[in-house]
């Protein structure tokens, strides 16, 4: 079953926001963008990201939500049946979520085979892959 494991919330502030979390919940940074703006934290089970709001009519709040899954095609066909559009690749650059999609009320999210807690982009991953096959074969 695929699980939800991935929360994303914008903000004009992701560094204070994650002072917050940090000082409140215990959580742990994990990530930080190389510009530093955003900010990837976990509790070791569930991973926020605070990605900064450059203010342009954006609110700030939750701007997406992501599962890990086993197979993208299954949950992709499963939208199709929604009468939906197929999940798009996200950029190669970007770690965690390999694609995004929306639901019936356009709430976007993300979906990952590798999951949320490693940063780890498309080029980690082919580096990876022929390992991982041995591992599972």
């Amino acid at each position: 079953m695929p699980k939800i494991r991935h929360l994303a919330i914008m903000t004009l502030n992701p560094s204070k926001l994650a002072e917050f979390y940090e000082k409140v919940f215990d959580m742990k940074v994990v990530h930080r963008a190389p510009d530093g703006n955003a900010v990837f934290m976990t509790d070791g089970y569930f991973n926020v990201a605070l990605l900064p709001n450059k203010g342009q009519d954006t609110p700030s709040g939750i701007n997406h939500f992501g599962f890990h899954v086993e197979d993208t095609e299954e949950i992709a066909r499963r939208i199709a049946e929604f009468g939906l559009a197929e999940p798009t690749k996200r950029p190669s650059t970007r770690p965690y979520a390999e694609h995004r999609a929306t639901d019936p009320d356009g709430n976007l999210f993300d979906l990952s085979e590798h999951g949320f807690q490693e940063v780890e982009t498309d080029e980690d991953r082919a580096k990876t892959a022929p390992a991982r096959e041995k591992v599972t074969a």
